[in-house]
This record gives C-alpha cells, structure tokens and sequence, in this order.
C-alpha cells in the first residue's frame, strides 16, 4: 500500500507560477510510474503529467511548454512547477503512483488562478 502526500498549492494571479510536491511513502518501487492529475469544477480528472522510473516525462497537451515533472527516486518524491497559470488551471491537483495498472491518489491540493 503507498500514501501519496501533496503539498503546494494555493491562488495565484494568472501568469503566476506554483510548484507542487508529493511525497509517496510504504510500498514504493521507483521503477513504477508517478505524476499528477486534476480536476476542475464539473470536470473528470485528468492527467497532467506523469514521469516513468526511468524519467522520460508525458504531458498533457495544456502543460506542455509552461509546466515540468520532476522526481526524486531515492526520496520518492515528485514535483510539478507550473509556469504561466491561467485561470482554466483551476484545478484540485492529485499525485498519483501507478503500479501494475493499480493506481494510488493523494487528498488533492487546490490550484485557484485569478483572473
């Protein structure tokens, strides 16, 4: 079993830049995949980013160019700096930890982007 701890977010002013962590804890294999997805209001969840053990890194296409995952394997930890907010980020933002299709959430941490 693995907890899925996040931290980070809070309101911003478009444009504005927010830096979400996560920390994973029990069960952890670094070999298996960790990101982030969000939900808007009346939306369904959706992937951000995620990032394999081994690094390589996919983005959602509304992330590409303004936000970057990043991890610590030997910490368990994964990171999202989003750059150039706009107000459709709003979002609660979970971590997820991926193991053999098998998916792990965090509570969520609220992204508010004014206008």
């Amino acid at each position: 079993q693995v907890q899925l701890v996040e931290s980070g977010g809070g309101l911003v002013q478009a444009g504005g830049s927010l830096r979400l962590s996560c920390a994973a804890s029990g069960r952890v294999f670094s070999g298996n995949n960790m990101g982030w997805y969000r939900q808007g209001p009346g939306k369904q969840r959706e992937l951000v980013a995620t990032m394999t053990g081994g690094g390589q890194a996919n983005y959602a296409e509304s992330a590409k160019g303004r936000f970057t995952i990043s991890r610590d394997n030997a910490k368990n930890t994964v990171t999202l700096q989003m750059n150039s907010l706009k107000p459709e980020d709003t979002a609660v933002y979970y971590c997820n930890y991926r193991r053999y299709g098998f998916d792990s959430w965090g509570q969520g941490t609220q992204v508010t982007v004014s206008s």
